[in-house]
């Protein structure tokens, strides 16, 4: 055993010099691992380093295939997850660049704009970002699809500002078992609070039901006699909204006086601005995406109808 500092006791210099090597070489030896103690590996290293020296000499090896050898144990110790190198980290993401949600595309865009904005600075710590970037067209079989692709086939590190609450929904369960990361979801579901079930996925948005909260808070106090009559996407996304609302209203749920859902497969929403239309509220709340959002502003300038409106962005 080496003791503190590296001196090497005169018993196992004796020691040393029986099997061929003098004092000098084992001082060496141990003023290496008194140094390395603070970090395992390279404790590990210098050991390693120190058999391969005693061996080199035994079996009459050149200075040159100690140092290749040693080289192999240096490059041994780099260990990268799938999809990162000393040049590369490769980024996966699902926009619905087709499709429905298709507004959503500049999302997708900006992201790359972005990333070639890091890379064209010298990347991070050298390496270089390969933003890849599918269409899912706001369809969650093809989201999982796409999501396979880029975990199987192109073998990113992480995915990164998906979007849409179906979409992540439906790859969700695959990216954890994966044990892929799946980073700042671009949907504010609250579903994507749960560390305990899904520790890969994390969030990002501000949650929808929070945001209508918000609504419901300014509707109270600027219109608080209001009839409020409420259009929302039905799904996740268009059922937290809804419930924030809800949450936000409380004993004044009352004031909601009309409720209409849609299908994001629907082409057009008119006929449920019409119904809405016929409850007579003073107030209207789409929580709508960007594509029927703007068929809403559409059909009430069409109808003359000026509600105080309030439009999810």
């Amino acid at each position: 055993m080496c003791p503190p500092g590296g001196v090497l006791p005169r018993d196992i210099e004796r020691a040393s010099q029986a099997v061929g090597h003098g004092r000098g070489a084992a001082n060496a030896f141990c003023s290496q691992a008194a140094t390395a103690v603070a970090s395992p590996v390279a404790l590990t290293v210098a050991m390693v380093s120190g058999i391969a020296i005693n061996t080199a000499h035994e079996l009459g090896h050149k200075r040159a295939s100690i140092e290749r050898w040693l080289s192999r144990v240096a490059l041994a110790q780099k260990n990268y997850d799938t999809g990162a190198s000393d040049t590369e980290i490769k980024i996966g993401n699902i926009v619905p660049y087709s499709g429905p949600a298709s507004a959503y595309g500049t999302v997708g865009k900006a992201m790359g704009a972005v990333f070639r904005k890091v890379n064209d600075e010298g990347g991070i710590n050298g390496r270089k970002i390969n933003f890849i970037s599918y269409d899912d067209a706001y369809s969650p079989p093809k989201a999982v699809e796409q999501a396979r692709k880029l975990i199987e086939s192109d073998e990113v590190l992480l995915l990164f500002g998906t979007l849409g609450t179906a979409s992540n929904t439906a790859i969700q369960k695959y990216v954890n078992a994966k044990k892929v990361p799946q980073l700042f979801v671009a949907t504010g579901a609250t579903k994507w609070n749960d560390p305990k079930n899904f520790p890969w996925t994390m969030g990002w948005l501000p949650s929808y039901q929070s945001e209508a909260r918000i609504y419901a808070k300014y509707l109270t106090k600027e219109k608080p006699e209001a009839r409020i009559a409420v259009l929302y996407q039905n799904d996740d996304m268009g059922k937290d909204y809804l419930k924030g609302l809800k949450d936000g209203l409380g004993s004044a749920l009352s004031r909601i006086v009309a409720e209409e859902s849609y299908e994001v497969a629907e082409p057009t929403i008119e006929s449920h601005i019409v119904r809405l239309k016929s409850s007579n509220p003073d107030a209207v709340i789409f929580f709508t995406t960007p594509k029927f959002g703007a068929q809403a502003i559409k059909k009430l300038g069409e109808m003359s109808w000026r509600p105080g409106t309030v439009i999810v962005s």
